[in-house]
């Protein structure tokens, strides 16, 4: 019987082939979205369910209302599972090990790809899809790159949503703002009006909203405000794994860097304005994220999730959306395609020939059509035209033509040296790191900026320094050398042209 079955982590533990927990059918699909199957790219050999994981949200949305469309024209019985990131982390390591690992998957987090091509985990899908350079080529430049998601010319991951995404963007309460005098869509914030409109919203609400509200107690919301706000005043910096805080035009580490001594700064003196909601230590990012919609306060740095999710869940919350503070200067991520929603064939699969089917649907204007009618601004289609024509809500696509403007793919050094998934594999992150260390102090535990950055910026030299030695003894060819792209130009996108001119 054709099916589509969601996993408990439980059964998945256990290796069982059956998974079977909860049997979906199309009738019972979950979002109201219609699927115009299209005929199979080839030949469909299943063996057993076909098994894909991923990390769920909105993304889970679009695979319950697609799997079982999909397995009822196929004839075939589908497992899909969104897992926590955290369990993933965990569960697909071991189901490598024990050769039960699903057929297609996401990698762990902050793993390189590169590791899983030399470690054996995934499989190259260019011999499943008919054609696969002309279907390649209907994805825009830089979705593809080698050392990322191609290996020695062979096409490994499908990079099927975009990265030119803000995870700390403004969006506000257009009453309070409009009530203090604002109109950040009108006039984009620089950080002296941020923090004045902020006053402002406190005093006017005397107490019963403030002007900014932050998930202070997941660490991770530190950083990436204080490097998002400190990017649009003129920082250039990676984000993630051995190139975090590293500016690519010198391989510098750049922690201590002047704009983001003025990023803590400002953070800081919203805090001292008391414009800041009370209590932020105790609250994460989705409950700060929750207390918006009830008019806890004026504005909140934040991503394209929220879009959605207050459409949906607060229709009558009016709000807008504007670019992060600063200067006018570019947010920096380090590719078109979003790394951790890019989907890989385990190398042991039986069901190849299904994940490159669904993998080439996903690949098509219908498919990118179908998934940004589902998922939006959440996790957007890598095709603009996919954006373009979908039906997520005016404020999603407006957001999504923001980031085209106001976001910049920087070097990947992983795309110019795929041994450097050696050096991330034993990278250790000094402690306190970048997000730790802002979370200090903002909580008054540590009071020197400066020197608090400074002293970051030396452990994380010695950190790569040790990482780097270690990984050219186990034989790697890697160099420090491999983190300077000398003719990066933060104002616009590093291409494939920019690594073949190093």
């Amino acid at each position: 019987m054709t099916q589509m079955t969601s996993m408990k982590r439980r059964q998945f533990l256990a290796g069982s082939a059956a998974l079977g927990a909860l049997a979906l059918t199309g009738a019972g699909r979950a979002f109201a979205q219609e699927f115009d199957i299209p005929a199979p790219i080839g030949p469909i050999n299943a063996d057993g369910p076909f098994r894909w994981l991923d990390s769920g949200d909105q993304k889970a949305t679009f695979y319950k209302a697609f799997f079982p469309e999909y397995a009822r024209a196929r004839d075939i019985e589908v497992v899909y599972d969104g897992l926590p990131w955290n369990e993933i982390n965990q569960v697909l390591p071991l189901g490598i090990r024990n050769n039960t690992a699903q057929d297609v998957f996401n990698l762990p987090l902050n793993m390189p790809p590169a590791y899983a091509v030399n470690e054996g985990w995934v499989q190259a899908y260019d011999d499943f899809i008919p054609d696969i350079e002309t279907w390649k080529q209907e994805f825009p430049p830089g979705a593809f790159l080698e050392g990322l998601n191609v290996f020695n010319g062979r096409t490994y991951g499908l990079p099927y949503t975009s990265a030119r995404v803000s995870s700390a963007f403004t969006l506000y309460n257009r009453k309070y703002l409009n009530d203090a005098g604002y109109d950040p869509e009108a006039t984009p914030f620089t950080w002296d009006t941020f923090r004045a409109a902020a006053a402002k919203v406190t005093e006017m609400n005397a107490g019963r909203a403030f002007g900014f509200i932050i998930g202070g107690n997941q660490v991770n919301r530190w950083w990436d405000a204080c490097r998002t706000l400190a990017q649009t005043n003129g920082l250039a910096c990676g984000d993630t794994s051995i190139g975090n805080g590293v500016d690519f035009r010198t391989g510098e580490v750049v922690f201590d860097a002047n704009e983001i001594v003025g990023a803590i700064e400002l953070l800081l003196a919203l805090k001292s304005d008391g414009s800041i909601f009370p209590g932020v230590m105790s609250i994460n990012a989705p409950q700060a994220r929750a207390m918006m919609p009830q008019g806890a306060a004026g504005m909140i740095l934040q991503g394209p999730w929220n879009i959605p999710q207050w459409e949906r869940e607060n229709p009558n919350f009016d709000f807008g959306i504007a670019p992060t503070p600063g200067k006018g200067g570019y947010s920096i991520v380090g590719s078109l395609a979003s790394a951790s929603n890019t989907m890989f064939i385990y190398s042991k699969s039986k069901n190849a020939s299904v994940a490159a089917d669904i993998f080439h649907y996903l690949g098509t204007e219908e498919g990118q059509i179908a998934w940004g009618n589902v998922v939006g601004s959440s996790d957007p289609p890598i095709f603009p035209k996919a954006v373009e024509q979908s039906t997520m809500s005016a404020r999603s696509k407006k957001a999504l033509q923001m980031f085209e403007q106001t976001i910049r793919i920087s070097p990947n050094p992983f795309a110019r040296n795929p041994e450097l998934a050696a050096v991330a594999s034993i990278y250790q992150e000094p402690t306190p790191n970048a997000a730790q260390t802002i979370q200090g102090l903002f909580t008054g535990q540590t009071t020197d900026i400066k020197g608090e950055l400074t002293k970051l910026v030396s452990a994380t030299n010695t950190a790569l320094d040790a990482a780097f030695k270690t990984a050219k003894e186990n034989g790697a060819n890697v160099s420090r050398d491999d983190l300077v792209f000398p003719n990066w130009d933060p104002s616009k996108d590093y291409v494939a042209s920019d690594y073949e001119a190093l």
